[in-house]
């Protein structure tokens, strides 16, 4: 071979050489802009996860303050049921108090002899006693009006008379007794009360 076929020969393999060298030019940037948009929508899954469980805790605490008023309502609707399922029998028995008051006034003005006058009297207001002590048990109370301020939402006014004694809309007397069960009214005083404007009448 002479020199001029070897030259070319060898250079011939480095051409192959070079040819068979990866490009080295740098990194295929279509993979580097996949990841960079597969990374945005990661993120973004992620947010809209975390506002539906937001969402879904906002719910269940509702729920759970929902269920605890209506668990709450329950036992307040059951304890009222216990308290006031009487109140019905407690404005009968009351009426009955009346009638026994009106009896230890009668038999205190009623012309009779006074022994037997005295043990009627007696028997009668310990009756009544006896009942009024079971009332209290039941948490069925007198209403103590004489003297107060009107309320109506406790007393009942049938009647007004002028009365320099006292401010207006107080209460002078009781005609019928009021009474309330566990704080709730049962039934309203009536009433006498000082009149709120005018002139008493002379007195003397």
């Amino acid at each position: 071979m002479t020199a001029a076929g070897y030259k070319r020969v060898v250079m011939m393999n480095s051409n192959d050489q070079k040819s068979n060298v990866p490009d080295q030019a740098g990194p295929d940037m279509s993979d580097t802009n996949g990841a960079r948009h597969a990374v945005t929508a990661v993120a973004g899954d992620t947010s809209a996860l975390e506002a539906e469980n937001g969402q879904l805790k906002d719910r269940l605490l509702r729920a759970v303050a929902e269920t605890d008023n209506v668990r709450r309502r329950g036992e307040r609707a059951v304890e009222d049921a216990g308290h006031y399922a009487v109140a019905k029998f407690a404005r009968e028995v009351v009426a009955v108090s009346d009638n026994l008051q009106r009896a230890i006034v009668a038999s205190e003005t009623t012309n009779i002899e006074t022994a037997g006058k005295d043990t009627l009297s007696d028997g009668v207001r310990a009756t009544e006693l006896l009942l009024a002590s079971i009332l209290e048990r039941f948490e069925v109370r007198k209403i103590d009006a004489v003297g107060s301020s009107f309320d109506p939402n406790l007393h009942e006014a049938v009647m007004e008379i002028a009365d320099i004694d006292h401010p207006p809309a107080t209460v002078l007397k009781v005609l019928e007794d009021g009474y309330s069960i566990h704080g709730r009214l049962l039934r309203p005083a009536r009433v006498v009360v000082s009149a709120k404007g005018g002139s008493p009448p002379p007195r003397g």
